[in-house]
Order: C-alpha cells, then sequence, then structure tokens
C-alpha cells in the first residue's frame, strides 16, 4: 500500500485545513486508515483513524475539532481540523494498517508539514 499526503501548509491560530491522503496498491478487507503526527522533540502521536466500516477516533487533544472521513471509492482519507492553535504544528503523517488472517501490516505515508502562526 502506498501513501500520498497532500494539504498541509501555513495557517493562522483559530484557521481551517484539510488533509488528503490518497491510497494505491493492494488493500485489505478489514484495515484502519488514520492521521498522527508528530512535532519537534515529540513522539508521534494518534490523531485520528476510520475504520472500514466507519467508526472513528480522536485523540483528546483534537476531539471536537478534527472530522476524519474515508471514501472508499477513491481510497482516500481526509482529516478536517478546525480551531487550529499552535500547539497543532507537527509533520503530519498518513497511516494504513491492515490485517489478513493473523497477520498485521502497517503503511505510512511521507509527512505533510502543518504549521499554525500567526
Amino acid at each position: 500500500v502506498q501513501l500520498q499526503a497532500s494539504g498541509g501548509g501555513l495557517v493562522q491560530p483559530g484557521g481551517s485545513l484539510r488533509l488528503s491522503c490518497a491510497a494505491s496498491g493492494s488493500f485489505f478487507s478489514i484495515n484502519v486508515m488514520g492521521w498522527y503526527r508528530q512535532a519537534p522533540g515529540k513522539q508521534r502521536e494518534l490523531v485520528a483513524s476510520i475504520a472500514t466500516g466507519g467508526s472513528t477516533n480522536y485523540a483528546e487533544s483534537v476531539d471536537g475539532r478534527a472530522t476524519i472521513s474515508r471514501d472508499n471509492a477513491k481510497n482516500m482519507v481526509y482529516l478536517q481540523m478546525n480551531s487550529l492553535k499552535p500547539e497543532d504544528t507537527a509533520v503530519y503523517f498518513c497511516n494504513y494498517w491492515g490485517l489478513r488472517g493473523t497477520d498485521e501490516y502497517t503503511y505510512w505515508g511521507q509527512g505533510t508539514q502543518v504549521t499554525v502562526s500567526s
């Protein structure tokens, strides 16, 4: 699975941003797509994830400000973030987790920088 993320950039505090991730390759019927982020000097952390059936999970730090969605027909996953804060500044990574039998597979896209600053 190959992942191509886009949509990062410089945003003012309080602004909004939509990240997109295009997936290609051989997919798993059971999968979860998500967004992680890594700020300088910090560990990579989950921002939000969405399973094949549509169930979602959000980090507490973005809950209420972020919406993750996916278009299975287009093999896309999106992250809409509103009311952005300077602490949202990080490199955002698209992630794909798949399950085949008892084997788990994880794929990462290249990061896209999100900077929240005035």
